[in-house]
């Protein structure tokens, strides 16, 4: 099983698509936005597909986002912070724009894997036994090539895939 992981798209609606095309093309069923889809209308491009999003600083219509989302997939999953399990896997998702949130995550070490955004650029280490890994931005300010990542599940492997 392989999953997606996308952050920080503000509205960038042509390199979106482009994304999801490439989700689509490898049969990628589920999502994982770590926040700044930033509307309900960008948040809506994402469906059919099971979407975990977490709110990032950019997410003003939090709850139209919300809303959104679970109208086009009642599977789909919206809020600040997500803890849950993947495919035997411990993941936990958040912007990280709220620091003490993050540090709380990452210090738990009771995750396999932590995704997040904000910083807009891709990071992928190991700190302690929690992998963390950026995606790098879908939209926004350009700090580096736009990116966002596969993973395969079952042997845990990480692919960034670069849009331009």
């Amino acid at each position: 099983m392989k999953i997606a992981i996308l952050s920080d798209t503000h509205n960038h609606l042509g390199n979106l698509q482009k994304a999801l095309q490439i989700i689509e093309n490898e049969n990628i069923q589920t999502i994982i936005h770590c926040g700044d889809v930033t509307t309900a209308e960008t948040a809506s491009i994402l469906a059919p597909h099971k979407v975990i999003l977490t709110f990032g600083n950019g997410d003003f219509a939090s709850g139209e986002i919300r809303d959104t989302l679970l109208k086009m997939n009642p599977e789909s999953f919206a809020d600040t912070v997500f803890q849950g399990e993947i495919g035997g896997l411990r993941i936990a998702v958040t912007h990280g724009h709220l620091a003490s949130k993050f540090q709380n995550l990452l210090h738990s070490q009771q995750f396999d894997f932590l995704f997040f955004g904000h910083s807009h650029r891709r990071e992928d280490r190991l700190q302690g036994k929690t992998r963390l890994i950026n995606p790098g931005a879908i939209g926004g300010l350009r700090k580096e090539e736009r990116s966002f990542c596969i993973m395969d599940v079952q042997n845990r492997k990480i692919r960034f895939v670069f849009l331009e």
